[in-house]
């Protein structure tokens, strides 16, 4: 039952930290645009049967094209359509563009555009344990330091430390993110018309729904490409892949 698995991309996003030029998902790596780089990753998986790329809303004809003239797995149907006002809106749109019979639904950053099939395959793997939401995740290695918040202090200027958060009880979570249909379906329709206070993610909106959210290894390469510098990492991750593929 592949067609029981499906992939929304939203790739919608502006990536203003990229620097100015063309969304972030459009910017060029390797001479391939981020987002077919993402559309393959999925393409990958065992699991994926469907990937909906969610565009940014003045350019879906554009990606359309991008995709048409890219050589992906004719075993997985790609489907485009517009995004909305922000990420949340694009995912909605994304789930509605589902075919009824899909019941397990990832959500994936394009940004995350070299995350192993590996990866993908073992969120939709928890959920059809019987999670209702999965999220690949890694240990955070740094020290975290917890501040005081001051909307007026400017930015750039000293912050005070409040306290040292114990690192080993945190993890830094990343894409694709699984669900059960109707779980993140019911997420997103209780927060459609409240802008999901307090969620930066799907499964945030999950979260305050009451349901649990488990966490499955996630991979150094499936990083977010956010500045200049992530891009210059995703080159050298791809110069990797050529020099090591049999």
């Amino acid at each position: 039952l592949r067609r029981a698995r499906a992939e929304a991309v939203p790739a919608a996003g502006r990536g203003e930290r990229l620097g100015p030029g063309a969304p972030k998902a459009l910017r060029d790596l390797g001479g391939v645009p981020v987002l077919v780089h993402a559309v393959r990753a999925m393409c990958q998986a065992e699991e994926v049967s469907l990937v909906v790329v969610v565009a940014p809303p003045e350019s879906p004809d554009a990606v359309r094209a991008m995709l048409a003239a890219a050589p992906l797995p004719v075993a997985v149907e790609v489907v485009v359509v517009p995004g909305g006002a922000n990420r949340q809106a694009s995912v909605r749109l994304g789930l509605a563009a589902l075919p009824e019979e899909v019941d397990v639904v990832l959500v994936h950053d394009a940004a995350r555009a070299l995350v192993p099939a590996a990866t993908v395959d073992s969120v939709v793997a928890a959920v059809r344990a019987g999670a209702p939401a999965v999220v690949p995740a890694l240990p955070v290695t740094d020290t975290v330091k917890r501040v005081a918040r001051d909307a007026d202090r400017p930015a750039g200027t000293p912050e005070p430390v409040v306290d040292t958060v114990d690192r080993a009880d945190l993890r830094a979570v990343q894409t694709p993110q699984g669900f059960h249909r109707a779980v993140l379906a019911a997420a997103h329709a209780g927060r459609a018309g409240a802008g999901g206070e307090g969620a930066t993610d799907c499964a945030g909106m999950v979260e305050q729904l009451g349901h649990p959210v488990v966490l499955v290894p996630g991979h150094e390469e499936a990083f977010k490409i956010t500045r200049p510098l992530d891009l210059v990492l995703a080159e050298a991750v791809l110069a990797r892949r050529e020099t090591t593929a049999p």
